[in-house]
Formats: C-alpha cells, structure tokens, sequence
C-alpha cells in the first residue's frame, strides 16, 4: 500500500522546476528563495504568510538558492547554494514552526541535489479557514500575522484580521452609537427609488414603506426594544450631511487642484482651488463627478450633417465615474481619512484609503472581492457601479477608445491606501508623436514608448505599472522592455528586489525640449555621485530648441553614450525643490546645529530641554511638532532629539504612523530614498521633481 506522504511527495515540485521559475520570473506570490542555510525569523514570517494567504493554497520556499546577478537580458540568475547540514535544518525548521505560531504548521520538506549541490525544498500548505490567521504566538495579533502580498510577507492590519474572522459582521453592517432613523436623509432615499425604477420599474422593494425598504437594505436593525438601530450603510449612502458630520467626520471627498504636474508642499502656493464635499453617498457620486468634469478642458467635435458643434471632455465620463464610485464602495472606513480626488495638469489621481482586497495580478479579470457588500449592492441595483470585477477592464477599453493613455492602479498593503491615476494624454496626438520621434533611433516598442510618456508625466515607473500599459505584456517580457530602457539611459533603477522602481533621468525631455544636439551628446551630461557641481552662477543653462525644429538626418547623428544598469544618471527627479546639488548633497544629513537653528524659538527651547528620560507622551507630541513644521527624515529627527535612529524609527515613529499622526512625505513609494515624515497628509508630495 503507497504512504499518503510519498503521494504528496510526489505532487511538490521539484528544485529544477523551482529554479528555473526563479531564473525566469524571480520570486512571486507562491515561491520564496532563501540562500541562508539557518533557519530564521524571516523564514517563519514566509511560513506564516504562505498558511495565512486565502486561496493561494500554499508556496514553496526553496533553501539554498542565491541570486547571483542578472542575464544580459535582464533576467535573474539564482544559482544553488550546497547546504551541508541538511539534518539540523531540517530539525530546526519543523521545531520552529511546531513552537514559534498559536497553532502548528506541518511542512513539507525534501532534500534534493540540483547541479551538484544539495539544497532542500519546502512546501507549506494554506491552513484551512478554522485555523486562520497563523500567527507568532509572543506578538499575538495583528502584527503577530502574516500575509503573502505579491512576493513578499507583509504584516496584518486590523483590516486583514475582518477577513481572516469572516463570520463577523463586516463594517458597513455595524451599528453606529448615538444614531437613529432621524438621521436618515428622505432626499437620498426618493433618489434612489428613481435610479431603482430606472433600472427596473417592477422592483419589488419599491412597494415598501422606507422603514422596511431601508431594512431590506441593511440599512437599518431591529433592535431588542422594538426599534431601529442605524448601520454605516444607512449612515453613509443615506445620511443627512450634519449627521455625517457628527458621527464621521472624515467621511468626505476632498477635490483639489494642484498647478503643475506634481505636488507641492509650499503652503501658501500649495493649492489653485480646493472642494470639500460631504453627504450621502448615493448624491455624492453626481457631484464628484461634475466637479471634476466642470473643471477639465473641452475638445471641439463637429458631427457630419450636425449644424451645431459639441465640446466634449478630453475624459470619458463613465471612466471617471468608475474611478469615484470604485473608491466609495471599496474604501476602508475604519480609517479615518478622506477620499481625494487630485487634479494636476496632466492627469487626475484618485486615492482612497483602503488596500484592494482582490490581487493585483487579478485586476481586470472576472469576480470581485467587496469590503463594502451591502452597500456595494446598493450601487449596483441602481446602476451606479458594477459588482462582476469587470470595472477595470472597461475602464481601460474606454480609454484606448478615447486615444488616452491606459489607466494606471496602485495598491498599497503596508501603507493601507488604493491610487488610480488617469493620464489626460492623447498618447497618438501630434506633440506626442513628435516629441516620440527624438526617440526612433532607438528602436523602442509601442509599450516602452508609452512607458517614456507615463515617466515624463508621472516620474516614476515600475514593473506593475509598466504591465498595466497593456494587459497582455508578462511580468518576464516587461522586465525585458524595462531593464532596455534602463540601459539606454532613460529611466534608472531605485531600491532592490521586490521594493524596486525606476526614475526619469534627464534624457526624458518634457515637451517643450528637445534631446541635445549631436556635438552636445559628445559632452559628458552626468556627474558621478562624488562629484560636486560648480557654483550655481558659473552654470551655463541648458541650449533647448523648439519642436519645430529638425533632427539631423539619422545617419549624421552619432550614436548616444549610454552608461549601463551599473551607472547612475543624474535624474530630474532626484533635484527637487529647484535644487541643482547632487543626490549625494541631497542625502547628506546636516549638522545638527544647523538642523535645530533653523526651527521656531519655541520648538528650539522644547528640543534643548527634552532629555534622554522625557515620557513617551512628550517624545511623540514633540516629533508630531517637529514633523508639522517642516518634513524630516528619521536621521534628522533623531540627529535633533539625540536619539538612535534606529530606536527612534521603530519605537516612535513607526506607531505615530500607523496611528495616522505622522504620514509619509512620499506615500507613493514608501521606500523612496529622500523618504520623510510629515504631520498633516497634506503636506505630502509627489515622488517626480519640484518646478
């Protein structure tokens, strides 16, 4: 009679299969290298993540595998690292996974040789729902808890333990204290009875009364006494605007418009116009929208056999619709953040708190995860969103359509927050085209010449991003179109592994530029990291012409010096706020005399009289101060407090954060290298370079 085991030995991949996944696609949501041959925290944290996941059904960690560098094709090369004491490895590693968790993982494990050396493969199966969420027994809950997040382990929120419990009442079926059926707006209700006879004239819920209607929408429970008690659906989609602002006061959409293409942090010129919008949701949605679409530039379109011409907005509507409503039936309302809807010139972003439950590789595809059901249903009995996971997909055809440039989304788990961004580009208009033929000698493809619009716009790419160009590129064929770009010295690489992204540098023109001339090309264009660059009044100012302007023939033009992966270009977006320093200048910590000279007089007194045994209390209040006065890196805060950085990252500022008393400066990439921290979220900026 064959084990069970052996039967499930059989069903685990083997090392070969695994390396060459790695060698062909690097990590991913269901493989883990490790090249350490002890076992560690960081293993058990990949343990957990891979048992806590929902339907991943588990991943395999491969021990004994390091990445060695990358191919000339921008592949990655992992090579197999011999382990010797496999015996102890493995004791140790089902030792820590039986003690280290509340509940006890089995894992899998098989020695193999693969090319001479012995490495150890490790299959850990996803736990079943009864069992969820594995977590290490001395943190306990959330932070105790794992989940696997594309390649990497990120700890849980408090959102996460919701879907992990799913027998509890998700958020908008909860009571609200202190509400009750006078709160309830009757405009809000008669509209949405006529989007619902709109739809479906013999709907049954609309012969009830409005109690019972909004009991039949969960907006409403009975409670023990005979009466109502109101839930955050009844709240939020019917509420009256004074209750909202009582009961949530950060339930609102903020609409801003921002001059320029990036955000500033200067607060006298920081915004050319602000809209704070509150009320139910079912009435927001037609307000969101003509706010923005008011406020966007109109085309000019004259029909054939039409006399009379119409102008219509360069956007589509129902784009931007599926954009707002997206972000109020998927926002997480635990958080108390507001929707913001940002105009800059060049294109809208729309961010509202709230990671998206649904996978990013999933995106576009069938089937929807709703953190909102009831009030997501609302929605989509009226017409005002659809609940089949198909909004995507439509958004990006409607786009394509327009000759827009495709949508872009951002999902942020550590950070808890969802971006859409809508470029208002014709990719095929005539600026484009031109300013995209400086570039024809390069041989670009279509995807890579958009990617160079996207980072001339935005200022920053990277590998997700880059596939959400077009949905049919693979993650293997973008790192391919990426790592050329890299190479011809358009963008350049920041962070590593899975936290990298890359930047414009300096050969991304904007449209009013022009490449250089050949005889300039010959000119070395980028200083090394250790060099400094001369005094400001001894520069000479870049020669641009115009784009009318010809290219020399293509076979007069010498070929660019490009440098390689390994060498670094001086890019726009590491010279913000007009500096022209180097990036080593702009990283390089000042003294801290200097540091604390330049606060008020009061925050200068409360820094000199804080002492290393101040209370936690005035330590935290002190860096909200500091951080509400200008944005500081952790080195600067704890170079003025004269505390160890590292101490200060994780004990203060880190559950400031998570606290939202202190946000990021750059939320977009929270791994940016001039990262800062920042009280008020609206002092926050984009991650591109500062006009």
């Amino acid at each position: 009679m064959t084990s069970p085991y052996l039967n499930i030995i059989k069903k685990m991949r083997t090392a070969k299969e695994l390396f060459a996944e790695l060698n062909s696609f690097d990590e991913n949501r269901r493989i883990e290298a490790k090249s350490a041959s002890a076992v560690g925290k960081s293993m058990m944290e990949t343990v957990c993540a891979f048992a806590n996941e929902p339907g991943l059904c588990g991943g395999y960690l491969l021990l004994g595998a390091k990445r060695t560098g990358m191919a000339e094709d921008g592949r990655p090369v992992y090579e197999p690292e011999n382990i010797e004491n496999t015996d102890k490895v493995q004791s140790d590693f089902v030792a820590m996974c039986n003690s280290m968790f509340n509940v006890r993982i089995r894992p899998i494990i098989n020695v193999e040789e693969y090319l001479g050396k012995t490495v150890i493969v490790v299959k850990i199966e996803e736990l079943p729902e009864s069992q969820k969420p594995a977590y290490f027994a001395k943190r306990g809950l959330p932070e105790g808890a794992f989940r696997r997040i594309g390649p990497s382990d990120e700890k849980c929120s408090e959102e996460d333990m919701y879907l992990f419990y799913q027998s509890a009442d998700t958020y908008d079926s909860c009571i609200v204290d202190d509400a009750d059926l006078d709160d309830i707006d009757e405009n809000a209700l008669n509209f949405y009875r006529k989007l619902r006879k709109e739809v479906n004239p013999d709907a049954e819920e609309l012969t009830l009364d409005d109690v019972d209607l909004l009991r039949a929408l969960g907006a409403i429970k009975k409670n023990k006494q005979g009466g109502y008690d109101l839930t955050y659906t009844g709240l939020l989609v019917f509420g009256k605007q004074m209750s909202l602002r009582r009961l949530v006061p950060s339930f609102r959409v903020d609409y801003i418009r921002i001059s320029g293409n990036q955000w500033l942090s200067d607060g006298d010129n920081r915004f050319e116009q602000t809209i704070d919008m509150r009320g139910p949701l079912i009435l927001m949605v037609n307000k969101a929208c003509s706010a923005v679409m008011d406020d966007l530039p109109k085309g000019f379109e004259l029909k054939k056999d039409s006399m009379q011409a119409s102008t219509p907005a360069i956007l589509p509507n129902k784009v931007l619709r599926e954009a707002i409503v997206n972000s109020y039936i998927h926002r997480s309302n635990r958080v108390n953040q507001p929707i913001q809807i940002i105009r800059y010139s060049n294109r809208i972003e729309i961010h509202n708190p709230g990671y998206s439950l649904k996978p990013q590789d999933d995106w576009g595809e069938p089937g929807s995860m709703l953190r909102n059901p009831r009030i997501s249903e609302i929605f989509h009995d009226t017409n005002l969103a659809e609940t089949k996971g198909t909004g995507i997909g439509a958004m990006r055809r409607l786009m394509k359509e327009a000759g827009l440039m495709p949508p872009t989304f951002e999902s942020n788990h550590e950070a808890n927050k969802f971006t859409a961004r809508l470029l208002l580009h014709h990719f095929l208009s005539k600026e484009n085209m031109e300013w995209l033929a400086q570039y024809a000698e390069f041989g670009l493809v279509n995807e890579q010449k958009l990617a160079l619009v996207f980072v001339r716009e935005v200022g920053a790419i990277d590998n997700a991003t880059y596939r959400q160009l077009d949905s049919s590129i693979t993650h293997a064929r973008a790192r391919l179109e990426i790592h050329k770009l890299c190479d011809l010295g358009f963008i350049e690489k920041k962070g590593q592994g899975r936290n990298t992204y890359y930047i414009r540098t300096s050969k991304v023109v904007s449209l009013a530029e022009r490449l250089p001339s050949q005889d300039e090309r010959l000119l070395p264009q980028h200083s090394t990291l250790g060099e400094r660059l001369p005094p400001q009044g001894e520069r000479l100012l870049p020669q641009h012409s115009t784009l009318g302007e010809r290219l020399p023939p293509q076979d007069e033009r010498l070929l660019p010096q490009h440098g390689t992966l390994g060498e670094r270009y001086q890019g726009e977006d590491e010279r913000y706020q007009g500096k022209l320093g180097t990036f080593e200048e702009e990283c390089m910590l000042k003294p801290r005399e200097e540091l604390v000279r330049e606060l008020s007089k009061e925050l200068q007194e409360r820094v000199n009289n804080i002492g290393s045994r101040a209370s936690r209390e005035t330590v935290c209040q002190l860096l909200i101060d500091l951080c509400a006065f200008k944005p500081y890196n952790y080195e600067e805060l704890a170079s003025i407090l004269q505390r160890s950085p590292k101490a200060l990252k994780d004990k203060y500022l880190k559950p400031l954060r998570l606290a939202n008393k202190l946000f990021y400066w750059i939320p977009e990439m929270i791994n940016h290298p001039l990262q800062k921290y920042v009280a008020d979220p609206t002092m926050v900026r984009s991650n591109t370079k500062k006009k």
